[in-house]
């Protein structure tokens, strides 16, 4: 079953557990467990194989920005019918779109005669955030992709909302308007709500890129707030590529209790170069279409890349949430 949007209420922030975090390299690991389909690794120490340790309930999400160019099935080079069918082989549990689902303008029409086609099939348990493509609207910002995915993508009647998932909690972001103070207000009222364990958020710009867009600031803010409450990850779009970084501070400063960024832009829209190699990134690849992944447990999480022809063209560390 798909997560249902959650409901802001009253109650207070519970203490969240301290465990150590673990970013641990395939070739590093020294313990092995298969939890849900899910491949993970652990220190010695902390062996998921164990016979004594607790069961780990596990859910797949796929995750992909920058998708829907205006063409079709028809035309062989038309990428979003691919990446689609990618989603429908792995049938995750929810998908989130990270913005620039629709282009150039997404307007209704678009929406319908375009990404309707190939990824509308999972509309229903597609969890959207707009990207700046979205605001370019000749009915105005915003209209086509409400229209479209009405409250599915506006919940609480917002371009912003927030969802559970067994162990974590889901915040999808409106970066065109970071400079609202309602969303801000927003944002520290639902992270002080929040009693899940693990955190993971999504908005269109991100805050770090080695692609042509490069770095936008205008996530900075919002992830220090992230990171006060001990956030795990952040997924973003924007740059046509893909790219993941190692667990950094707001102000690109490696730290080992920083969040990790993901930028998945390689949805279907016409690959971007990679310009300027920023700190804390490993691994970078343009010029691949495909959808990310992501393998969630009650503690952790990981993710692949997979490409359009089916071939797993990264695969990231395993994190446990802090």
């Amino acid at each position: 079953m798909p997560p249902t949007p959650r409901a802001m209420n009253s109650r207070t922030s519970q203490a969240r557990s301290r465990t150590s975090r673990w970013g641990i390299p395939i070739a590093a690991g020294t313990a092995l467990a298969l939890v849900g389909g899910v491949l993970l690794w652990s220190p010695t120490e902390k062996a998921d194989a164990s016979p004594a340790a607790a069961p780990r309930a596990g859910f797949t999400a796929v995750a992909a920005g920058d998708i829907a160019e205006q063409c079709t099935a028809s035309s062989s080079s038309c990428k979003h019918p691919k990446t689609a069918a990618l989603v429908k082989q792995i049938n995750p549990s929810f998908v989130m779109t990270m913005g620039d689902n629709q282009y150039d303008d997404a307007r209704l029409k678009d929406f319908k005669n375009y990404y309707d086609k190939t990824w509308g099939a999972f509309k229903n348990k597609t969890r959207p955030v707009p990207g700046n493509h979205e605001t370019y609207d000749p009915a105005g910002p915003l209209k086509g992709y409400k229209s479209y995915f009405g409250s599915i993508a506006y919940p609480d009647g917002k371009s912003y909302y927030s969802y559970d998932q067994g162990n974590w909690h889901f915040i999808a972001l409106d970066s065109n308007s970071f400079d609202d103070d309602e969303q801000i207000d927003w944002l520290k009222a639902d992270l002080a709500a929040n009693d899940k364990k693990c955190v993971a958020a999504y908005w269109h710009h991100p805050l770090f890129s080695s692609g042509g867009h490069g770095n936008d600031p205008v996530g900075r803010p919002v992830w220090k707030l992230l990171q006060e409450h001990r956030a795990e990850l952040v997924l973003n779009g924007h740059d046509h590529h893909y790219e993941r970084f190692a667990p950094q501070n707001a102000d690109g400063k490696a730290d080992p209790d920083g969040i990790v960024e993901l930028l998945g832009g390689m949805g279907g829209a016409n690959p971007y170069d990679i310009e300027e190699v920023q700190p804390n990134s490993q691994k970078r690849i343009t010029k691949t279409f495909g959808v990310v992944k992501l393998n969630f447990t009650d503690t952790g999480f990981s993710w692949n890349l997979v490409a359009t022809d089916g071939s797993t063209k990264d695969t990231s560390p395993s994190y446990t949430c802090r």
